[in-house]
């Protein structure tokens, strides 16, 4: 059955597990994931397709179906998976995206290796991926393509299907062109983004340095500019614009450029922090720390995320107050992004090192500094920390949006609490009442941590009451394809 909506993203939209010897699909553990959330504009279609790969032995025969139709909650849809073999995976995940791809995307030039690359699997899978979307979409449908690893899908898709109207939304930052043009493909991938109608990012700076790209490779022109509204302008933070590109045209077509960041799904969360289980869990927890105060750091193992220097800032503060000894512990989060990847093994052991030089310097047998957890806390689990902390501490070097600190304001409902966040963090636009911080600043990280700390209730309440206003006010439902519109059918994410 043809679909008004292809949603093209590389994870398929479930967990696959076995029970009794038999593969079963189960929904995304987490509620605040970009499965439940894309699944969610289903439920406005009358029939739609989600495009995605699945490793296979023997890609001419997977021993799987490659396409499974799908009936549930969201909607009906259904599911191509595109069987790649591991050696393919590898290339295009591991080496390409994650060797080439992702340190650019965040600006770190010294980490970018492009040696390894084979360009030719790239744009293979990019294809397959392309053909796939083509083969489910109804005449005039949107096809929503999502993410750095299918950069290549819009332009196959375009030559494919020039009839349909194509999105792309960047779940990471997109960088200014003296850093992304490091990429030897750099025309290739921008002239595919270029074949959309729309290119989606989360705040406007991404936008920005998009246009400033496409206007160094190619004869474009910005037709349109805006205002950045007020509620994306949050004075002292470094990704803050004030006017954004938001058309270009190129070629004889208009492509628009549209922010939208992510939020997250607040009434969930809400309903889960006024449980009375996670109430008696994060009394629990406060009870455990007596007279000290709880900081609670959470974030994936990568270096992007900036754990090694938020551990180093948190001894340096320890060593140079020590009447903080005993009075303050910090609960580092730091859950593996990729097992399979050397560089994030290392970022790992070097957190590990830093965590138990930190615990042998200061702790004693009543008092450990750090708890560091390195697996992933189940989310009634995480918010019951979420309420008990007196401080969330979240300091990546480059973040394209992140959810964990929507998620602790949204947790909040007592009103109290403080959230330091650094300023490289897409989020920081949105949320200009967090203590703002530097994390390539040793001076700044110390000082605010501290600031922090020490911050009276009367202050803490004012600005939570006004980080609440902006978390509550883009939830998660606000989503949506750019300037692209899909009939509206009021769809809800069921809660997880």
């Amino acid at each position: 059955m043809p679909s008004d909506l292809v949603i093209v993203y590389h994870r398929q939209p479930y967990e696959e597990v076995e029970e009794n010897g038999k593969t079963v699909l189960r929904e995304n553990a987490s509620p605040n994931g970009i499965v439940p959330t894309l699944k969610s504009f289903f439920g406005r279609v009358s029939h739609g397709a989600w495009i995605a790969w699945k490793l296979a032995d023997d890609v001419q025969n997977p021993g799987f179906e490659q396409k499974i139709e799908i009936n549930d909650v969201y909607g009906k849809y259904s599911v191509s998976r595109l069987p790649l073999s591991a050696d393919q995976v590898r290339e295009f995940y591991h080496v390409t995206s994650k060797e080439a791809f992702w340190p650019i995307l965040h600006a770190f030039k010294e980490r970018y290796n492009y040696d390894p690359v084979d360009w030719q699997n790239f744009r293979d899978v990019n294809r397959r991926f392309a053909e796939a979307a083509a083969a489910e979409a109804a005449h005039g449908a949107v096809v929503w393509i999502h993410d750095y690893n299918l950069w290549l899908v819009p332009g196959y898709l375009r030559s494919m299907r020039p009839d349909v109207r194509i999105a792309f939304f960047h779940h990471t930052p997109f960088p200014s062109a003296d850093i992304f043009n490091v990429l030897p493909w750099r025309k290739e991938i921008a002239r595919s983004l270029l074949a959309c109608d729309d290119v989606g990012f989360h705040i406007p700076r991404y936008a920005a340095n998009f246009a400033s790209v496409a206007r160094s490779l190619f004869d474009v022109d910005v037709t349109e500019r805006v205002k950045v509204p007020e509620k994306w302008i949050s004075e002292g933070t470094a990704l803050t614009e004030r006017s954004m590109p938001a058309v270009l045209s190129f070629e004889g077509r208009e492509i628009a450029l549209s922010v939208t960041p992510v939020g997250v799904d607040t009434g969930f969360i809400d309903t889960r922090a006024r449980d009375p289980e996670t109430e008696r869990r994060a009394a629990e927890i406060r009870a455990g720390m007596g007279d000290a105060k709880l900081i609670l750091s959470v974030g994936r193992t990568d270096y992007t995320k900036g754990g090694v220097e938020q551990l180093e800032s948190f001894e340096r503060v320890i060593e140079a107050n020590p009447d903080l000894r005993g009075k303050v512990r910090l609960m580092h989060v730091s859950v593996s992004a990729n097992r399979n990847m050397a560089a994030y093994e290392k970022i790992q052991n070097e957190i590990e090192q830093v965590a138990g030089r930190i615990n042998g310097r200061f702790g004693s047998l009543d008092w450990q500094p750090v708890a560091l957890i390195s697996r992933a806390i189940p989310f009634s689990e995480l918010v019951a920390y979420y309420r008990a902390a007196d401080v969330a501490w979240i300091t990546p070097l480059a973040d394209g949006m992140n959810l964990v600190c929507k998620e602790f304001v949204a947790s909040r409902v007592d009103g109290d609490g403080v959230l330091v966040l650094s300023e490289f963090a897409g989020a920081a636009v949105e949320l200009g009442e967090a203590v703002s911080t530097n994390p390539f600043s040793h001076r700044s990280l110390d000082r605010m941590i501290l600031a922090a700390l020490d911050m009276p209730e009367e202050e803490r309440r004012a600005r939570m009451e006004r980080l609440r206003a902006s978390v509550l006010s883009n939830d998660v439902r606000e989503w949506h394809p750019g300037t692209i519109d899909l009939p509206d059918a009021g769809a809800l994410i069921p809660a997880a």
